[in-house]
């Protein structure tokens, strides 16, 4: 007795619609007019001077890559060292974020001590106080403690856990963790500490990604603040190199593109590798078990 096979049943092409069109439309034109200023830095980084604003729209003739060459050493220090003090300070802020905010996080989702409501509301408020109206008090501040013209006005404020965006991401995220685990820790003889960093921090890994990602590329493309406390040359980071650069080429525009170009690919690279992880992160930080 022989057995039937029967062939699959050929799927069915949804429709195109005309609303489809038209939204498929409406996106690749904002994905165009989105990108087209990024290409036309880099088109514009390859030509000369002349060129940038003979054809300002057009592909160069004749690649030109002396641009960044002459750039990354217009200034004095180069851009090496621009780039060495902003990874510096970059990494400095990532792991004070990661250590603060985490155990911030913790007290406020699994502790209980006196007015917790309130100071969690407290540090939720933070979130709506622009950084402009603490600019002076904070600089009286770090002036007094010699801190002007260092690191330590950009990287200790974040072993104090004075990102509250950060901890409301992590508090939500730990709220969603089984309190089980933490009630089977503490019969197995495990200290408050003791949960956290065996049961707590490993299974944070999405959130702490999503910290990592945001407070690197927040540092690094921060312009006002390492403006205001960084007053020496060779303590200067990319984006105030940047600027710098703006002084020194005497409207070399061609120079300026190039470094513009330059400066983007780290963050660009910290993106494209943590995208899964970011977008991971985020939806399931909102979520609550």
């Amino acid at each position: 007795m022989s057995i039937a096979t029967y062939a699959p049943l050929p799927r069915r092409k949804a429709p195109i619609s005309l609303p489809r069109i038209v939204t498929y439309a409406v996106l690749i034109g904002g994905a165009a007019i989105m990108i087209y200023p990024l290409l036309w830095m880099l088109m514009s980084s390859i030509k000369s001077d002349q060129e940038i604003f003979s054809n300002p729209a057009a592909l160069p003739n004749d690649i030109d890559l002396s641009n960044y060459f002459t750039g990354w050493f217009a200034t004095n220090p180069s851009f090496t060292q621009y780039y060495i003090n902003s990874f510096m300070i970059c990494l400095g802020a990532v792991i004070g974020n990661v250590l603060a905010c985490s155990l911030t996080a913790y007290a406020f989702a699994r502790l209980e001590f006196p007015f917790k409501r309130t100071l969690f509301t407290i540090m939720l408020l933070t979130l709506m106080l622009p950084s402009h109206v603490l600019l002076i008090p904070q600089y009286v501040m770090f002036a007094r403690l010699g801190w002007v013209n260092t690191y330590l006005p950009l990287i200790v404020p974040k072993f104090l856990a004075t990102d509250a965006f950060f901890i409301f991401l992590m508090v939500q995220f730990i709220r969603r963790i089984p309190r089980e685990l933490d009630e089977a820790a503490t019969i197995d003889g495990c200290s408050t500490f003791r949960i956290f960093t065996s049961i707590i921090f490993p299974l944070l890994q999405p959130a702490l990604i999503t910290t990592i990602i945001f407070t690197f590329i927040w540092t690094y493309n921060d312009f006002f603040s390492q403006l205001i406390y960084l007053t020496s040359p060779e303590s200067l980071t990319v984006p105030v190199g940047l600027r710098t650069l703006v002084d020194s080429s005497g409207g070399a525009y061609g120079q300026l593109l190039a470094m513009s170009a330059l400066s983007l690919i780290p963050t660009f690279v910290v993106f494209l590798i943590f995208q899964r992880r970011l977008v991971e992160g985020i939806a399931t930080s909102g979520l609550k078990g």
